[in-house]
């Protein structure tokens, strides 16, 4: 088993456990951490998009300006618990979604990744670019062997992801969720460095 990074090598002067500041994924579009400052324009946009979040992801039906506070600082000591870390989507200087580790498993060099983008925003390839950005720096930064998608089987726009990129769908959680009072089977997808590398 390996053991955890010791947190002098993993934080300091970079953005947490490798990360610069800025991660550009487009040429208008990057990724980086959120401020306490940014939880008013965050909130805005889980409003502006509540009932396209709502459909798959039970925070979004009550999500309050004190709940999208409370997820900032969460973020925040996620990151100097050397537990990954969640970045905002920004677009021209507008937020216009989120991608995150949900945890790392240093012990069995693995993780897992969550993501959301407004619905006026999807269709681009924005998210993908994310995702593939991310998974590369997990895996060869890190050293991580193992990065896990999870997604409604009846979303397909967060399935097509993973498929986009290689995953592979190892199969699906039945009722593996409950959102608003509705179970849903989740699909489950993987992608280990070995896999990545060959790719």
């Amino acid at each position: 088993m390996t053991a955890r990074p010791d947190r002098a090598e993993q934080s300091g002067a970079q953005y947490g456990l490798g990360m610069p500041c800025r991660l550009q994924i487009l040429d208008d579009t990057y990724l980086r951490l959120l401020d306490e400052a940014d939880a008013p324009e965050l909130h805005r946009l889980i409003e502006a998009n509540r009932a396209h979040l709502a459909t798959w992801m039970a925070w979004a039906t009550s999500q309050t300006l004190d709940g999208t506070l409370e997820f900032i600082r969460m973020a925040k000591g996620q990151l100097t618990g050397n537990d990954g870390f969640q970045t905002a989507v920004v677009l021209d200087g507008a937020l216009i979604g989120m991608i995150g580790f949900h945890s790392l498993d240093w012990g069995n060099r693995s993780t897992s990744l969550g993501y959301w983008l407004a619905e006026g925003h999807q269709g681009r390839g924005t998210m993908t670019a994310a995702v593939r950005l991310l998974v590369g720096h997990a895996l060869s930064v890190w050293e991580l062997n193992r990065i896990e998608i999870r997604a409604a089987v009846e979303n397909r726009r967060s399935r097509a992801i993973p498929e986009r990129l290689g995953f592979r769908q190892e199969g699906t959680l039945r009722q593996g969720e409950l959102v608003n009072g509705r179970y849903f089977d989740c699909a489950v997808y993987s992608m280990l460095s070995a896999e990545w590398r060959s790719g």
